[in-house]
């Protein structure tokens, strides 16, 4: 399994019983298979279909439409019971890597130099994250009675799949704690798209950032055939399966949070401060199916089975997500107002974690992407570097008290 991907699901949860730390879930090997057409012919079905109702909800003007209409399907399937399982890992590992090359293609020299001065506020606004994020989990812990490390693993914002997979050595319920990220993950990719789009009308924004298109694209053959942002697209698709590549490998072996993101970002990010490399950021046809694949494997992760088994903590968890959420965003207004920031930009640098649907939100909302990603990056690296060691604190606290008492 990839260092990035989530546990498989399973049928049920463990019980969170009152006064016990759920035991850490052992890894499975589900082998249920849909039935009808093989596993790849259903996939293909399925981004076909999430793309023709990105179509679709592009045409009636839905803010984000391929990603927030394919997040919409996958979780329709999944609860449906027609999707048992997460999307493929090659398509999984596509969707990221091309993300971190779409997020290094927008951190230009200018664009990190217009960055470096909210410096200090984005320290700030980062550890206030984190902190809000804490005390969320504490009381989540609390009204839950589940184990403190366990609460705050599934609070944190920002990178998911690096939190669900050290769960387990962190004596943490890693079901729990992967409904918890992801469902996180699956409101704020839902809000944010119509809270940009309510913040900000389009003509406005796309005239303060031009550059940061490529959303339906064109209906023409020539606009379905230009799928990266160069005028030669041969070299351009080379170019950005190299940086696929080289920077997964990368990622791999700088041991980086979710490195088949971060990796693919860092090269691109070289190949684009050198500027001796040809435009490979995807555009068009190419961006909008990224983004279709990055909402299905966010929609599909919530079955019923999964709803049921939480269902009595379902209720603080939405109570304390909700808080996060609008913590975040007064956090995001604390941030504009300091760095002369449009609100829209600094909102969607400050949500709560969903970079890859935070991204595709910015992109389509042509709000400041080299922003967005360069704060949501940052924020990533900050939580999971600090996560562990916090959760590792509160755990042994934790013991030391009932040692005591």
């Amino acid at each position: 399994m990839a260092p990035t991907s989530a546990p498989r699901r399973t049928d049920e949860c463990p019980s969170l019983t009152a006064g016990t730390a759920p035991k850490p879930a052992p890894p499975t090997s589900d082998s249920r298979v849909s039935s009808g057409p093989g596993p790849t012919v259903l996939w293909a079905l399925i981004i076909a279909g999430g793309y023709a109702a990105g179509l679709a909800a592009d045409a009636l003007g839905v803010p984000a439409p391929y990603l927030l209409s394919s997040l919409l399907v996958g979780a329709a399937l999944a609860l449906c019971g027609m999707v048992r399982d997460r999307l493929p890992a090659p398509a999984n590992r596509a969707s990221q890597a091309m993300v971190g090359a779409l997020m290094g293609s927008y951190l230009t020299p200018s664009a990190l130099v217009s960055a470096a001065p909210v410096a200090l506020p984005l320290t700030v606004v980062t550890a206030a994250t984190i902190a809000l994020s804490v005390s969320a989990a504490w009381f989540l812990a609390r009204r839950g009675r589940i184990s403190r490390p366990t609460a705050v693993l599934g609070m944190v914002p920002g990178g998911s799949a690096a939190i669900v997979t050290c769960a387990d050595e962190l004596n943490a319920d890693v079901r729990f704690v992967a409904f918890t990220q992801y469902l996180r993950v699956g409101l704020v990719a839902t809000s944010a798209p119509l809270a940009a789009h309510w913040m900000t009308s389009a003509p406005s924004a796309a005239a303060r950032h031009p550059a940061a298109g490529g959303g339906a694209g064109s209906a023409s053959l020539s606009g379905l055939l230009h799928v990266v942002a160069g005028s030669d697209q041969l070299t351009g698709l080379f170019t950005l399966a190299v940086i696929a590549v080289v920077g997964s490998w990368v990622g791999r072996r700088l041991r980086v949070p979710t490195p088949l993101l971060i990796g693919p970002m860092l090269v691109a990010l070289v190949a684009t401060l050198s500027g001796a490399v040809p435009g490979f950021a995807p555009v068009g046809l190419l961006q909008n199916v990224i983004f279709v694949m990055v909402g299905l494997d966010v929609g599909v992760r919530f079955t019923r089975r999964t709803f049921v088994s939480v269902r009595r903590l379902l209720p603080p968890i939405l109570v304390c997500m909700a808080v996060v959420c609008l913590g975040c965003a007064g956090l995001g207004w604390i941030f504009a107002g300091a760095t002369n920031t449009p609100f829209t930009d600094a909102y969607l640098a400050t949500t709560p974690g969903g970079i890859n649907a935070v991204l595709a939100t910015a992109v389509s909302s042509h709000a400041n992407v080299a922003l967005v990603s360069t704060v949501q990056s940052l924020r990533l690296l900050a939580v999971v570097l600090v996560t562990p060691l916090l959760t590792r604190r509160l755990a042994a606290g934790r013991s030391s008290a009932h040692a005591t008492a």
